[in-house]
Order: C-alpha cells, then structure tokens, then sequence
C-alpha cells in the first residue's frame, strides 16, 4: 500500500487544519480508502423515523450516493469517538443524544471502516454543517435498499438491518458477584457493590467482543444493570448502570427484573452463579452466566 495526501485544491474539509489522518490509502491494485489511520461512521436509530443518512456531495469520494456520516480518524483516536466526532462535524448530532449498541467492521487488511450503530436517546433534527453534504435525512430501513448507496455502505447495510431489531441486556446478580471475590465485602456490602457498580460502568462505555455474548458483529454495548439486596440497598445508578434495590429477596427481584427485560424483547443475560437462581431464569428465557463469566471481563 502507499501513503496519499488529498491532490491539491481537492475540496475536501476546506476548513480549519488537516489532521494527519486526512490522506489516502491507496491499495496495490489501485484501491483508494480515504483515511490513513482507518475511518468510522454513525448509523443513528430512531425508531419513530428511521436510520439517518447522509447524501453526499458530488466531488466527495462516490460522490451522489448515500451513506452515513463520517470520516477518517485522527491518529489514536477510538473508532467510536471518531465515529461520534464526525457525526456531529457533518450532521450536528448533540452530546448525549445516542447510545451506542453495536460496531460492525469492513477490514481490508491494510485499512479498517468501522460503523458503530446508535439508538438515539434524545431526538433531533440533523444540521449540515459542513460541505460534505447534500442532503440528511431520517430514511426507514425498508426503504434503505432503493437509494442509490455508497457501495461501501451497500455492502454493510445487509448485516447491519439484520441486527437492528437485537437489544442485548445484563443483568448482575450484585450480591452473588461480590461474594466471589474475597477483598472484604462483608465488613462494607454497600461500599463492595458500589466498587462493583464502577467496574460495570467503565465495562458498558468500553462494550464487549461480540462472541462474548453470542452474538455477531465486532463489538456491542448493552444494557447493564444490577439487582442489590440488604445491606447494600442504596447503591445509586451510574452512567451506563442501573441499580435495582430488592425490597425482599433478590432472587426474587432479580426474576422479576427478568421477566419484565425479556418480555420487553432484550436479548438478556443474567450474571449469576446460584443454582436454584438459574433454573428460575432458565424458565423466564434469559441466558445465564456464572460470576466468572463477568469478573474475567471487569478491570
């Protein structure tokens, strides 16, 4: 492969400085992928309106087709903050306004696209704020296939809608998890599950491998929360974490969280490694996994 810079007066984000990964990678049968450090693009979803897209402006790369907004990567920049970043540059997307759920990766072995699908949490309206666009737009994806695509995109689209309708979910089993690691819990239950919570936390921003949950695609993040009893009632929420508190029995509680997340068509796992706690999940139609299943994935 080799190294290009944009050829010059090319119009390509006219404004402000060019960061080092604005070059092409060109492969050696002449394919050009533009973005020297990879590149990343968000696919929204908002289930009143539709996928956003973007229709690109004519001297852009496949230029008149749609797509999704994005764009090549600054060097050490994560796919999802560049995927975020170039989606509010091209579409005015707000903080806070998705969540992310899934990435799927295009590896052409000497350059990587990573699109990371994201519920929208707070609706918008998308702006063009730069001049990459023509035209943004809320598409329903059973209309997706009549436009005329990028054909990057083209080829993605398939796996991506076949994903859009899984919502993966964990639910932990607090008490059972903490009780696996022997650092001193039982003198401070509420201090142990708070310690706990941070962990889960910082794992639902970093998400989790795909085959980890059994599912396909590179990389998702699911719904996390945690069921907590007794001495450790009191626990608060955190961003990416919500915190259940057991009236009675947690077994319980935790049965009826279940319930209420399947029935709600989340593709859940529950955390757990009590024998009695899984045959009553097994019933409600989660998938369970043992304490060991989540430690090992913790920092």
């Amino acid at each position: 492969m080799t190294i290009e810079p944009p050829a010059p007066g090319e119009p390509r984000r006219p404004d402000g400085p060019r960061d080092p990964g604005d070059a092409w990678v060109v492969a050696e049968d002449g394919t050009r992928y533009w973005g020297r450090f990879g590149a990343a693009g968000l696919l929204a979803v908002d289930p009143a309106r539709g996928v956003l897209l973007q229709h690109r402006v004519g001297w852009s790369h496949f230029g008149g087709t749609w797509a999704l907004p994005g764009g090549a990567l600054h060097q050490g920049e994560s796919p999802l903050r560049g995927a975020v970043r170039e989606a509010q540059e091209e579409a005015g997307v707000p903080d806070g306004a998705i969540v992310p759920r899934f990435t799927h990766v295009f590896d052409a072995r000497i350059w990587r696209y990573t699109t990371v699908v994201a519920d929208v949490a707070d609706p918008f309206e998308p702006v063009i704020s730069d001049p990459e666009s023509l035209e943004l737009a809320w598409v329903p994806p059973a209309i997706v296939d009549a436009l005329p695509l990028h054909p990057g995109f083209a080829a993605a689209w398939p796996d991506l809608r076949a994903r859009l309708d899984i919502r993966p979910a964990v639910l932990v089993d607090a008490a059972n998890v903490v009780g696996a690691v022997p650092d001193g819990w039982w003198r401070d239950r509420q201090g142990a599950a708070t310690r706990l919570r941070d962990r889960i936390a910082r794992l639902a921003e970093r998400g989790i491998e795909a085959p980890t949950l059994g599912l396909e695609g590179m990389r998702w993040f699911p719904l996390f929360a945690m069921v907590v009893e007794g001495a450790a009632r009191g626990v608060e929420e955190a961003d990416g974490v919500r915190v259940f508190s057991a009236d009675g029995s947690g077994d319980d509680e935790i049965v009826r969280r279940a319930q209420a997340m399947v029935a709600s068509g989340l593709r859940l796992t529950v955390v757990t490694s009590d024998r009695e706690l899984r045959r009553r999940l097994d019933e409600v139609g989660a998938a369970v996994e043992g304490t060991r299943w989540l430690l090992e994935q913790l920092d």
